[in-house]
């Protein structure tokens, strides 16, 4: 009995290693299906920078106390202006910017140069852009101009005032040379 004991064991352990053979044998045999993804056609547009005016946009405000400009130029970075101002006139153009690029933009900083504190005392320079006026420079500004689609509306304006004391006027005729600057910014 003792014989058939010991033989019965070497059977259940000869199948369980067969068992284990044969799971192994067919784990190994398994089905396995590799799938694979492709992007067939993927084009990558190219980025461009675009903000610039618009040179068919300048127009200037007239009637009375305006006056028009002698002569102009407006190209897609640059405005520049000749006017000739008596006391109580005002020249005043306004262009527009466009952002026809792939990135939105940010107005930054606007820029106002070209006056003294004498001739502050008979000229107001101003910016109005899309409505809010500066009169000075001013940096840290975050304003939106979408992609592709954004436009703002830019009017300078220059006015001939007469101030309180005659004598804070000009003896002599005053060429003046104002600037302005408008600085975009990639939007993050």
């Amino acid at each position: 009995m003792e014989g058939n004991k010991k033989g019965q064991q070497l059977l259940i352990a000869a199948l369980v290693v067969a068992v284990v053979a044969m799971s192994v044998g067919f784990a190994a045999a398994s089905y396995t299906s590799t799938l694979n993804i492709q992007g067939d056609k993927v084009t990558a547009k190219a980025a461009k920078w675009d903000v610039h005016f618009n040179t068919e946009s300048y127009t200037e405000t007239t009637g009375t106390g305006y006056v028009t400009a002698t002569s102009h130029t407006l190209t897609g970075t640059t405005l520049t202006y000749a006017v000739t101002l008596q006391p109580g006139e005002t020249y005043e153009t306004t262009v527009t910017v466009e952002n026809k690029g792939t990135f939105d933009a940010n107005l930054t900083a606007i820029t106002l140069a070209g006056l003294s504190a004498e001739q502050k005392k008979y000229i107001n320079y101003s910016i109005f852009y899309n409505g809010t006026e500066y009169t000075d420079s001013v940096s840290n500004l975050a304003i939106a101009l979408a992609k592709t689609t954004g436009t703002a509306t830019v009017k300078v304006r220059v006015e001939y005032f007469l101030p309180e004391e005659a004598t804070d006027l000009p003896e002599t005729d005053a060429e003046l040379t104002l600037t302005s600057t408008l600085t975009y910014n990639q939007a993050e």
